[in-house]
């Protein structure tokens, strides 16, 4: 098993991921890179309120900034990241609309 400090980091990752806001922005931003304005259009969130989740998500290094010209385009910080939430989400895909999975209950959180 990997050292605490790691264990920490990875956990402080999954409640950041936890809130569902945040995760659309972390998902928008999986394609390419995009402004602010860009990212709530398409999640259809407040400019400000994707700000606030980007900072917070960009202290965790999932997602970094990139100047262009007078803009700031997010996108995720490296394909670990990316692997990390394609596969979540190719994952979350395969569980079927009953929950039920190769006939075993899905878990109750």
């Amino acid at each position: 098993m990997r050292g605490e400090p790691n264990i920490t980091i990875l956990a402080e990752t999954f409640r950041l991921l936890g809130d569902p806001t945040r995760l659309k922005v972390m998902c928008a931003c999986l394609e390419k890179p995009m402004p602010v304005a860009e990212i709530a259009r398409s999640i259809d969130a407040s400019p400000s309120l994707v700000s606030h989740h980007l900072r917070l998500l960009r202290a965790a290094r999932l997602v970094r900034g990139e100047r262009r010209n007078r803009q700031v385009f997010y996108g995720a910080d490296d394909d670990h990241v990316r692997r990390m939430l394609t596969d979540m989400l190719a994952h979350a895909d395969e569980v079927d609309v009953s929950g039920d999975d190769h006939g075993e209950a899905a878990p109750r959180i």
